[in-house]
């Protein structure tokens, strides 16, 4: 039950999540201009306001709508045709159509009260979700947007050109979660067209279905989207895919399927457009916390454990969207090892890809809003993170963990080796049959105890002899040991025959897909593959490896800086050279090319391989690409010694002379290692000093931000409380011009006094009474030359304003003229006494009248009776 009396409900109707920032008054007041009173929508306006001030907000845009305009109050039931302001220092937040207000935790710098509730509204209301964006400052609400725009709602943002502040527009249309940009005063009909459509989400999606099963609506649309962006959604859920269509036909107002199956055939940006909705990309920093903690302290220490002399651990998370999760994972891995303090070196490469190459750029780029400090801790943040103009940026440490990389989960050759792989939140999306496949697909990946985690919606379904779940509420797997079904990793023969997949890609996914246990000379041959066969790497013409098979280990490495997998570019020390010259000689004479006893130096020590590479022209699915194989060989013997016919007779002298320079040459080496180590020592001096420097001035760049957002944050909320005071101050000039008329108008002459007999004020018809001047303002009454003859003016003032009755008399004045003086105390609203208020009323006329009736009836009094008869005293006249 909420605060009136009323249960939660559902709710058939959008709900519009407004946020602004400074200058925002201006633009709500012209979106709401344009609001009709029977939109049947709810507005939900969320502000950046001083906390320690109470706003005027609902005063000033009830002047502008219609619409009734309340502050929130705790547990208030949303109602279409209403309009809700979030009060000073709360954040808001929205579970089944009923509004929360929740104390703002103690933050340095920038609150995001926006954001906050765009989350909250997306989560709670999903399709009829509506979130918009006016003018502002900061970024707050951008990640709001892309939360409401991913629950299938519907974004819109002022212009930019249109907004007094253009930061907060600026940022949403960057961050390209902007579905309809327009001036603040467009916006409301633009919304209505759209929830208009909308609000028929539920018939519509019995339509489409309905229109599916007659003429396959959603599966044209699925094979217009493999067409033009070669991505396969067959197995996506057909709920999913619904609302995403249904989510655009509001958009393009389209009324009818076949009008967007046209539309989508004539606009291949349409495509690429839902192609990017239906990805989903919902992801942020450690989200969920508690899975992050149990990951940093039961799951890793435990694959730690496993390695007492050290090891190269691997990770994968597949579905990483803009790299979030990747990037939490690399950060728990390091906290990870302080904590355990291991003596053995370790080191975690996390494989990271998705499908969305946009999203993959903003991953590699590692550049991220300030908004991630709501996710972020702010010891997190000084550790890992460098601040710049931008925002956040990944620091080389993390980001050197990580190699993203564009993949198909489902079709492509997987990551394999893992120790731990993260997959979550992709599976909730996909149909059962896809999601058991990939559970194979995951165990196969997975070494003997490896980790899976899953998103908190998801399960292994039927894998139970797969997988065991750790204790615990998280959704953390370990991997169990399944000889028969390690291999039976495939995917719908449907799903690879619309992909074109055959030969070894897609032998990488299917091996042996049926039930029975692999026959003798399977295990044999994947037994001797394993153990016995050389390590190679499949690549394509420009040398980007495509999978690899063995221990590649020892002759190829990830290079330092940003990650690539060119076989170029991995190639370890001393194999380069001798690595392109066989390479593009094989590809230039399509022949097979070798290259014996080169010369390897990697952290073991010097190796020596042969290389062979073999361009590819059968079968027809590798056409084109390279096969490289590497192959251990023991040290070349040294052939000066097997020589024949070679004097190798040295006489005494040369050898005398060769001592001498041999030890000359060592004194010399001694000398130098002995520069080069104080060298060293100075340098490690200095670069301690440095980096001293550094820090301090990394703490002084800290604070020097934290002050920078906070004074942001101040001018934000003084330019608010600047537009509400410039409201004010025009609602007084009118009240002060209605007053001024209003005295005028009357033509009785006012003196406002205050309580100390002041002169506060007077219109201009008390001149005519009191000698006063515009200079006059403030000085005593009774320093002011008068007409009234009233000595006891003083007095009676006092008197009022002692017993706060008023006080009426008839005063003349020196040239005959009367006034009515009426003396009243000076009321505020407040019911306070702050002065008095004296009007004179022109009664000469009716002295005069009166002085005239007295005079007329004097005389009458005096003359004689003469109404009465005159005679005799007989009667006779």
């Amino acid at each position: 039950m909420n605060r009136n009396g009323l249960a939660p409900r559902e709710r058939p109707f959008s709900i519009v999540g407004i946020g602004a920032s400074a200058g925002g008054l201006v633009a709500l007041e012209q979106f709401f201009s344009q609001v009709p009173p029977d939109s049947g929508l709810a507005y939900v306006i969320v502000q950046h306001l001083d906390p320690k001030r109470e706003g005027m907000l609902v005063e000033l845009l009830q002047r502008h709508t219609p619409l009734p305009v309340a502050e929130v109050q705790d547990q208030t039931l949303v109602e279409p045709n209403h309009v809700y302001v979030i009060p000073p220092g709360r954040d808001l937040s929205l579970l089944k159509g009923v509004l929360h207000l929740m104390v703002p935790p103690e933050l340095r710098g920038l609150r995001l009260p926006i954001d906050f509730f765009f989350k909250s509204l997306a989560d709670d209301q999903q399709q009829n979700s509506i979130g918009v964006i006016l003018s502002g400052m900061g970024s707050d609400g951008t990640q709001g947007l892309r939360a409401i725009r991913q629950a299938a709602g519907a974004c819109f943002v002022q212009t930019p050109a249109s907004a007094q502040f253009d930061s907060m527009p600026r940022s949403a249309l960057d961050a390209g979660v902007a579905d309809v940009v327009a001036p603040a005063e467009e916006l409301p009909l633009k919304i209505m067209a759209y929830a208009g459509r909308s609000q028929l989400a539920v018939a519509a999606d019995v339509r489409l279905q309905s229109d599916q099963k007659d003429d396959g609506f959603l599966d044209k649309v699925i094979v217009l989207l493999r067409n033009q962006t070669g991505h396969d959604f067959s197995f996506y859920k057909r709920s999913t895919i619904l609302r995403r269509v249904e989510r655009r036909m509001g958009l393009h107002q389209l009324p009818h399927v076949s009008e967007y199956l046209r539309y989508l055939r004539e606009n291949p940006d349409e495509s690429e457009l839902l192609f990017n909705e239906l990805l989903i990309g919902v992801t942020s920093f450690f989200r969920d916390s508690s899975v992050w903690n149990q990951l940093k302290n039961e799951v890793l220490p435990v694959l730690l454990a496993r390695h007492p002399q050290g090891a190269a651990l691997r990770a994968w998370v597949p579905g990483c969207s803009t790299g979030e999760e990747a990037y939490s994972l690399a950060m728990v891995f390091k906290e990870a090892l302080e904590l355990a303090k291991p003596e053995p070196r370790f080191t975690l490469q996390i494989f990271a890809s998705d499908l969305d190459r946009d999203a993959i750029a903003t991953a590699r780029n590692g550049i991220y809003p300030r908004s991630i400090a709501a996710d972020v801790s702010e010891e997190r943040l000084a550790r890992f993170f460098v601040e710049d103009a931008a925002g956040y940026r990944i620091n080389n440490e993390i980001r050197e963990m990580v190699i993203f990389a564009e993949h198909n989960l489902v079709v492509d050759p997987p990551f394999t080796k893992l120790d731990l792989l993260s997959c979550r939140n992709l599976l909730i999306y996909l149909e059962a049959e896809l999601q058991a496949t990939l559970m194979q697909l995951f165990h196969y990946s997975l070494g003997a105890g490896g980790f899976l985690l899953l998103g908190s919606a998801e399960s292994i379904g039927a894998a139970t002899e797969l997988f065991a779940p750790l204790p615990g509420k998280s959704r953390l797997y370990r991997r169990l040991d399944a000889p028969d079904r390690a291999l039976r990793v495939g995917v719908p023969a449907a799903f690879m025959q619309a992909h074109g997949k055959s030969g070894a890609g897609a032998a990488a996914l299917t091996s042996d897909g049926s039930a029975t246990t692999p026959s003798l000379k399977v295990l044999v041959e994947t037994l001797v593959l394993q153990r016995y066969a050389p390590a190679a790497v499949l690549v394509t013409e420009k040398g980007d490896a495509l999978y690899f098979s063995g221990k590649t280990g020892g002759y190829l490495e990830p290079a330092a800086g940003k990650p690539s997998l060119n076989l170029f570019a991995m190639a370890r020390d001393g194999l380069n050279q001798a690595l392109s010259e066989a390479f593009h000689r094989a590809l230039r004479d399509k022949t097979l090319a070798t290259r014996k006893n080169i010369k390897i130096n990697s952290e073991t020590g010097v190796q020596y391989v042969d290389v062979i590479v073999q361009p590819l022209q059968e079968p027809a699915a590798l056409r084109g690409l390279a096969l490289i194989v590497f192959f251990d060989v023991p040290k070349p013997r040294h052939r000066l010694s097997q020589a024949k016919g070679v004097d190798l007779a040295i006489d005494g002298t040369q050898v005398e002379t060769l001592l001498q320079a041999l030890r000359q040459s060592r004194e010399d080496a001694k000398s130098m290692r002995e520069e080069m180590q104080t060298t060293q020592e100075e340098l490690r001096s200095s670069n301690e000093e440095l980096q001293s420097l550094n820090e301090e001035l990394q703490s002084a760049n800290e604070e020097l931000t934290t002050s920078k957002e906070e004074m942001q944050s101040m001018n934000e909320e003084l330019q608010t409380v600047n537009y509400e005071l410039q409201a004010k101050v025009a609602d007084l000039a009118r009240a002060s011009n209605d007053m001024k008329n209003l005295l005028d108008s009357t033509e009785i002459a006012t003196l406002f006094l205050d309580d100390a007999l002041h002169v506060r004020r007077f219109t201009p018809q008390t001149t005519r009474v009191i000698k006063l001047i515009p200079g006059d303002m403030g000085r005593p009454i009774t320093d002011i030359v008068s007409d009234l003859v009233y000595p006891e003016l003083v007095q009676d003032a006092h008197d009022v304003l002692r017993t706060l009755v008023f006080c009426e008399k008839d005063v003349p004045t020196v040239d005959d003229r009367w006034y009515k003086v009426r003396t009243m105390p000076y009321r505020t609203q407040e019911n306070r006494i702050d002065g008095l208020v004296i009007t004179f009323s022109d009664i000469s006329k009716s002295k005069k009248l009166e002085a005239e009736l007295r005079a007329t009836q004097a005389r009458l009094a005096a003359q004689p009776d003469n109404s009465k008869p005159q005679g005799n005293g007989d009667g006779i006249s």
